[in-house]
């Protein structure tokens, strides 16, 4: 978002990766590198270019990681 604000994820929608991206705050290369390695699920219908990412699954994904915290 242009404002410096990220926006709200939630749970039931679907994100494209560059509003995913966003939401993290992470550049689109990162991004497709969680879903190449199984961090971050997303789909791809047949004959759709687009990758769709769930809500869900980015709260999965940061369930599952671990946060570093600095002291």
């Amino acid at each position: 978002m242009s404002d410096g604000t990220k926006p709200v994820i939630l749970k039931d929608a679907v994100y494209s990766r560059q509003e995913a991206a966003e939401a993290l705050g992470v550049s689109l290369s990162t991004l497709q590198r969680l879903i190449d390695q199984g961090y971050l699920r997303a789909s791809r219908p047949a004959g759709v270019r687009r990758i769709f990412i769930q809500g869900s699954s980015i709260f999965e994904m940061l369930s599952r990681t671990e946060v570093e915290r600095s002291v």
